[in-house]
């Protein structure tokens, strides 16, 4: 048996059949109806049913074969020692835009793993190049309907894309992704541009070929390559201009313009960033088709100011028929901090709210991030050290608060391993996380 298919039980829920079969942590599952199980979705796969056998080994060796009746999809409840039931799947490429490759030597481990599973693509919204998938791996995608999917792309060209990744395979990627379109496979895809390399002429052949994919592939988003200051011996890369952003811009608003017309979506769209570059205003919501591709940074701030918005109406009329308290907020202040890149958005939010509570102070501090590099700017790359070296000579007030996109998923702990408490203790005031909804926005500068 392959270590990779050594499932380990960490946990048996109370009551569930497998607390009932006396299947206990420690035990190894091995195969479900004969089925070697390679990983979760083999075994949400093989579990469905009404019946099935499951072979497990005791940690003194003896094997059980245990017959299991149940209702149909009814869970086994067993969480194992790792959540995936395999080993994650790293990227081979060398691409030219990877961040990864930017990063100082010295942090934690976790951080250097370049990841192209499909797997986590489908679970946790990570994007794929497809390289690094064989044609097993997209017939296991198609056989459980693994959807969506995010695919990045970078280019259609298929010598420009092995040129990209560093990888002479990268070109026969595309064949892959077509095959999941066919297959009824639903994709979200990325371009992560870089000047000179994939935009111009590239990126207007990009979005041609990849439009021929809908209705499967529902979006395509538009990124700028991140550049940190550590790029000793990479590829040369420059960053983007404001006339840049503007032709950018140019092109995937005709684009869009064209596709809407013909198939009644936009399809493709630019990243916030590119309209702040540029100095032109956000897209309504309405150009975003749903915002398919938040977490790519699109249409983000645009979400985040209607929530606010209409958040602030509801906060006016307490505040006009006397049922918000206003006085509880006199002499005090709060401070919030964020990135360069939202910075006035946050601003003018926070003007607005100070407007309709007079005599409520609300600091916004925008830090520049001197651990990657001027050039990264939003407040995800944002670190502990910084914030604090920025922030120890302000006025800080009764609390400050921070987004919730500074903080590594589900700890308190920022990308260099400060922890929010030690950042609290070294600039002795109390910290809130905001998350990313308007209301939440206004809900945690007015909890004092």
């Amino acid at each position: 048996m392959k270590k990779t298919h050594l499932h380990i039980v960490d946990k048996v829920n109370p009551g569930s059949i497998a607390e009932e079969l006396e299947i206990e942590k420690g035990d190894a599952l091995l195969k479900i109806n004969g089925e070697v199980i390679e990983d979760i979705f083999d075994y949400q796969y093989y579990t469905q049913e009404e019946y099935i056998e499951v072979l497990v080994r005791k940690p003194n060796g003896e094997e059980w074969l245990l017959e299991i009746d149940k209702d149909y999809d009814e869970d086994l409840g067993i969480t194992f020692e790792n959540g995936l039931m395999d080993d994650y799947r790293s990227c081979h490429n060398k691409c030219i835009f990877c961040f990864i490759d930017q990063m100082p030597k010295g942090m934690r481990d976790t951080l250097y793993f370049k990841d192209d599973d499909s797997r986590l693509s489908f679970l946790q919204g990570n994007y794929v190049t497809l390289t690094n998938m064989s044609d097993e791996d997209i017939d296991r995608i198609i056989k459980y309907n693994l959807s969506p999917i995010n695919v990045s792309f970078q280019t259609t060209n298929p010598e420009l894309r092995c040129k990209m990744l560093n990888n002479r395979f990268a070109g026969q990627a595309l064949e892959k992704a077509w095959k999941l379109a066919q297959a009824g496979i639903i994709m979200n895809g990325q371009i992560v541009l870089c000047k000179g390399v994939n935009d111009g002429e590239e990126l207007e052949r990009s979005i041609m070929d990849l439009s021929k994919y809908i209705p499967n592939l529902e979006s395509v988003s538009v990124v700028p390559v991140g550049l940190s200051k550590y790029r000793d011996g990479l590829y040369p890369l420059e960053p983007f201009t404001k006339e840049d952003a503007r032709q950018v811009l140019s092109i995937i608003h005709k684009w869009q313009n064209k596709i809407y017309k013909d198939r009644n979506i936009h399809f493709i769209h630019a990243s916030d960033e590119w309209y702040i570059l540029a100095e032109e205003p956000l897209p309504e919501e309405d150009r975003y088709d749903g915002y398919l591709q938040l977490e790519n940074g699109v249409g983000m701030l645009r979400l985040l100011i209607d929530e606010f918005e209409d958040s602030l109406h509801y906060l006016k009329q307490e505040i006009n028929s006397n049922s918000f308290d206003i006085s509880k907020y006199q002499n005090k202040t709060v401070s919030l901090v964020t990135g360069r890149l939202a910075y006035g958005f946050i601003k003018e939010m926070a003007d607005e709210l100070m407007e309709i509570i007079p005599d409520f102070k609300i600091n916004v501090y925008d830090i520049r991030n001197d651990f990657f590099g001027e050039m990264i700017t939003v407040s995800g790359l944002l670190t502990g050290q910084d914030i604090l070296a920025q922030l120890k000579e302000k006025e800080l007030g009764n609390k400050i608060i921070l987004p919730q996109n500074v903080l590594r998923s589900g700890e308190n702990v920022f990308l260099d391993d400060m922890t929010v408490e030690e950042l609290e203790k070294a600039l002795q005031v109390s910290i809130d996380i905001v998350k990313s909804s308007g209301q939440d926005f206004i809900n945690t500068i007015l909890e004092i």
